[in-house]
């Protein structure tokens, strides 16, 4: 799943960051921690210090938002509802393939990920816009940067994920055909580490 926790580093890291008002430095550590938990008390999330997509949405920082098999919240609640699923809040296969046949049917990269491209085409998702997904896109000044490939969800366990995954590994960009190409230039999910630490 798509989440910042202490000891991240990158792009996402830094923006959050820089949302929360606090030293962007790219690096997720005890400080960044304890201002994450902060805003999660102050925003009646559980204050666990890991940020996910319902601490993203609630931040305002809707361009980080990427939902994908192993995530659960409120967020997956609504694209659950969105999509006329039973919404359970936990996002399985039943949820990927029904995410997968939405973007099919809206001309999108069809990966089975809900990121800003996706959700922005769902009118439970208002706040989701083209800005948005243009704001999920990779900022001149994060271009140099050595990316780890976002990590592949099976069951509970987060495992590195197959080459033939790292090619599709985002569909955050206002033009889909380029994400086919190269998902990882675009996305601002490239430019983070420390899945595997």
């Amino acid at each position: 799943m798509s989440i910042l926790k202490k000891g991240m580093t990158g792009a996402p890291v830094k923006r959050m960051q820089e949302k929360l008002g606090i030293g962007a430095d790219e690096v997720f550590g005890p400080g960044t921690e304890k201002a994450v938990k902060a805003f999660q008390t102050g925003a009646g999330l559980k204050a666990d210090g890991i940020a996910g997509p319902d601490t993203f949405m609630a931040m305002g920082l809707e361009e980080l938002v990427l939902l994908r098999v192993g995530t659960r919240g409120e967020t997956v609640k609504t694209l659950q509802t969105a999509l006329g699923l039973d919404a359970d809040g936990r996002f399985g296969p039943a949820t990927a393939a029904a995410v997968t046949a939405f973007q099919t049917a809206n001309g999108l990269v069809a990966d089975g990920m809900a990121g800003p491209a996706t959700l922005a085409k769902m009118d439970a998702f208002a706040s989701v816009t083209a800005e948005t997904v243009t704001r999920a896109e990779v900022r001149p000044d994060e271009m140099v940067f050595e990316p780890e490939p976002l990590p592949e969800i099976t069951g509970t366990e987060v495992v590195a994920p197959a080459p033939v995954v790292e090619a599709a590994m985002s569909e955050v960009v206002a033009d889909p055909p380029e994400v086919a190409a190269a998902p990882e230039e675009k996305s601002v999910w490239g430019r983070v580490k420390g899945w595997f630490s």
